[in-house]
């Protein structure tokens, strides 16, 4: 009996092994991501929300890829066909995070700045929003169970709100596909590194269906 168990211990292990060399250690479901600029409050907020256990595909995972785009260091591009926000960095490579964008009716493109940017911010649903998702409050607080998430970034133009954000979300789980009003969600995590690293007045671009670059990024920079 020992030694059948011992010989399926080590088949078990050597084919592990060898999916392993194939295909790489399978991750465990990511829980919240340590992050340097989390406030005490972020780590209040975000030591038990609601959507821990949510799972992100490794390709929407915040990371720095090579860019072939022109944008300066310090814009921000959305590819809302790849479900990415880049911010672009010097010598060519950027930093993607993986994104939620707006469903084909609602979704908005165009240029952009950062008008204004708020930690925890409320939520005010708009006249459109309360007709296509039913009955809601006027005003909600700021916290983790709100949809506006950790951080918002409000985009101007010509000195006006769009009434476009980027924003958080209390639904990671949908990270890399269209379902958002028209604003751009990014997971908690990501969307406190974006604001950490945007300044107020920087450039927003925003690509519409089909706009995406063919060779937007590469292979991860390194």
């Amino acid at each position: 009996m020992m030694v059948t168990m011992l010989l399926t211990s080590v088949a078990t292990a050597s084919a592990q092994n060898i999916f392993e060399a194939l295909f790489g250690r399978l991750a465990a479901p990511p829980g919240p991501v340590p992050d340097a600029n989390f406030t005490a409050r972020d780590r209040q907020q975000l030591a038990n929300p609601p959507y821990r256990q949510a799972w992100i595909p490794p390709a929407y995972r915040r990371q720095v890829v090579r860019y072939h785009r022109k944008e300066v260091p310090g814009t921000i591009l959305v590819d809302t066909d790849a479900r990415y926000v880049y911010y672009v960095l010097a010598e060519g490579k950027a930093i993607r995070y993986g994104a939620i964008v707006g469903e084909d009716a609602q979704a908005w493109s165009g240029v952009a700045t950062v008008g204004r940017k708020e930690e925890w911010p409320g939520w005010t649903p708009t006249e459109g929003e309360k007709r296509r998702l039913g009955p809601l409050p006027n005003y909600v607080e700021g916290g983790a169970s709100n949809p506006m998430g950790a951080r918002a970034l409000y985009l101007y133009a010509g000195g006006q709100d769009t009434l476009y954000r980027i924003h958080g979300t209390n639904q990671p789980g949908w990270i890399g596909h269209a379902i958002s009003s028209g604003c751009i969600r990014l997971t908690n995590e990501d969307v406190i590194d974006l604001y950490s690293r945007v300044k107020t007045g920087a450039l927003v671009v925003v690509l519409g269906p089909k706009q995406g670059a063919s060779r937007t990024t590469s292979a991860s920079a390194r």
